[in-house]
């Protein structure tokens, strides 16, 4: 047997972190992007007339 239970249960949490890391990342590229993205989608919509 090569991984214990215990190996087992670290690299679930080791996955855990890496996503938790990403959702932190996407979430504070959007704070930052997010007004910039949405003034271009209303220069769009004002442009085509909505």
């Amino acid at each position: 047997m090569l991984f214990s239970p215990k190996e087992k249960g670290q690299g679930l949490v080791e996955y855990a972190l890496i996503l938790v890391l990403v959702a932190i990342v996407v979430i504070a590229v959007l704070t930052l992007l997010g007004p910039i993205i949405g003034n271009v989608f209303s220069e769009i919509n004002s442009g085509l007339g909505g």
